[in-house]
């Protein structure tokens, strides 16, 4: 169904793209830093079910009405911003510590998830990332077009999932070692409430 030859070059492209720190990769990076290993893992899958879903609206040419309707694009901007700020003030108010007597358990696996997908969903730079670079690997000429961006649409979603996957694990893995006092549990709360608001304010801030 698709061109080996492309295929071959979209393997490495995309693979340069899921290793190198974006966005995403920070995202699980913090909530693998604030939940621990099986978090960092599930935010990773809730990222990986919400790239599934673009990959799919691009197959279906659903994803360039957002070149064509630039307030669609604006509004979905400012609401993974807000939403994002929102997560923020949620990490800079957690003062406990996981594993304490008494603290609060912290947020469960279905959340984090969600957490992890809906950031990526209301992100319109993916979906414009979809609408450019999905298509350059595609040859007409064999037919089954939609077929074909959904093949690259799912090897990108497994490689990235296998990359952020390891991610999130690792960084959990580091933070659970870290956690065993207050400070350092209040200073990765900190981290992560930082770098979401970083990710909010890029959302804001950049231009179609």
């Amino acid at each position: 169904m698709v061109d080996t030859s492309l295929y071959a070059t979209f393997l490495v492209a995309a693979f340069a793209l899921c290793v190198t720190p974006g966005p995403d990769m920070m995202f699980i990076v913090a909530m693998g830093g604030r939940g621990g290993p099986a978090a960092g893992v599930m935010a990773a899958f809730g990222v990986a079910c919400a790239m599934l879903v673009h990959s799919t609206a691009a197959a279906l040419g659903l994803s360039a009405l957002f070149t064509t309707l630039p307030t669609l694009y604006h509004v979905l901007r400012w609401a993974g911003a807000a939403y994002l700020l929102y997560l923020a003030v949620k990490a800079f108010r957690d003062r406990s510590v996981p594993g304490q007597e008494g603290a609060p358990a912290g947020p469960g696996m279905g959340r984090t998830f969600w957490q992890g997908a809906v950031t990526n969903l209301l992100n319109p730079k993916v979906i414009l990332f979809n609408v450019a670079f999905l298509p350059q690997f595609v040859n007409p000429g064999l037919g089954h077009v939609p077929g074909q961006l959904m093949v690259l649409g799912l090897t990108i979603v497994v490689m990235g999932f296998a990359v952020d996957g390891s991610i999130g694990l690792l960084s959990g893995k580091l933070s659970a070692l870290l956690r065993r006092s207050r400070r350092v549990a209040r200073g990765l709360n900190i981290f992560s409430g930082t770098v979401f608001t970083g990710l909010a304010l890029r959302l804001a801030a950049s231009p179609k």
